[in-house]
């Protein structure tokens, strides 16, 4: 397993459609992968899990990834938060 402390590079910060394309990026990865926002810890892979974080621009988060794809998995995620990729 492996985390990394991660910031939302959005300027609208994850609403409904950020956070359901992150999900389906996440969904492609077969490690399991949990983002963490205080005291709150959701898995990636869930819709409302994520909305339940609320994420705004400029928000740390600790993103952490367990499985074979662990590092891709991690490094997906935050280009997607920093808005440098997108879920194509």
């Amino acid at each position: 397993m492996i985390s990394k402390l991660m910031t939302v590079e959005m300027p609208n910060g994850l609403d409904a459609r950020p956070v359901a394309e992150l999900v389906q990026m996440a969904s492609r990865y077969v490690s399991t992968i949990h983002i963490e926002s205080g005291t709150i810890k959701v898995n990636a892979k869930s819709i409302m899990g994520m909305m339940t974080l609320d994420l705004d621009n400029g928000q740390a988060v600790t993103v952490e990834a367990d499985g074979k794809d662990e590092d891709d998995a991690l490094d997906g995620i935050e280009g997607f938060l920093k808005g440098t990729r997108t879920t194509d």
